[in-house]
């Protein structure tokens, strides 16, 4: 009877397990695409940044690289209390991007840009925030910028972008027989 009691509540506990995931990860999927469907909309039809007018842009692609940045950097604020682009350990957006995963080295060019928030309980609510900031709009509207990444932690959200655009076929091929050479700055 004991086995039998034992094997019902395995199951059960399975099953909320199962259950409780899959509610999870729809929400995750739900926060992913809320975002990019708020900004790309935007973006899409062009937007008033501080009295200056941004046409519209490419849509953004959601990146894991730059969400593992931004809530590196939502957790960190949450847990030591402080709000700021910089990291009290001194790194700034660009190192925490690069440390993240989000390379430049094997891109022809490479651009970051960060936007962070405090106190909005809703994604819109925070867009909406963002939207009506002139240097927060204009890295939405930048068209310069591919991909974005964003977490949130007990009301500290924060925004990574990134744009890299890749050498063509041509280029590549220069690289490959040292006809062109890269420089590092």
């Amino acid at each position: 009877m004991r086995k039998y009691l034992f094997g019902i509540l395995f199951s059960a506990l399975t099953i909320a397990f199962c259950a409780f995931k899959w509610q999870d990860d729809g929400g995750y999927a739900s926060f992913k695409q809320d975002f990019l469907t708020l900004i790309n909309k935007k973006r899409a039809t062009g937007c008033n940044c501080g009295g200056k007018w941004y046409p519209p842009a490419p849509p953004l692609a959601w990146n894991d690289q730059l969400e593992d940045a931004a809530r590196g950097h939502a957790q960190d604020m949450a847990r030591q209390n402080y709000f700021s682009h910089d990291s009290k350990d001194g790194r700034g957006m660009s190192t925490r991007i690069v440390q993240a995963g989000y390379e430049y080295k094997g891109w022809k060019s490479f651009m970051s840009g960060e936007n962070i928030a405090f106190g909005q309980r809703t994604i819109e609510e925070v867009q909406a925030g963002w939207f009506k900031s002139e240097g927060h709009c204009k890295n939405l509207m930048n068209p310069e910028f591919k991909e974005v990444g964003v977490a949130e932690k007990d009301h500290f959200w924060v925004q990574d972008f990134g744009g890299r655009v890749a050498f063509s076929p041509e280029q590549q091929k220069m690289i490959k027989e040292g006809k062109f050479k890269l420089i590092q700055h």
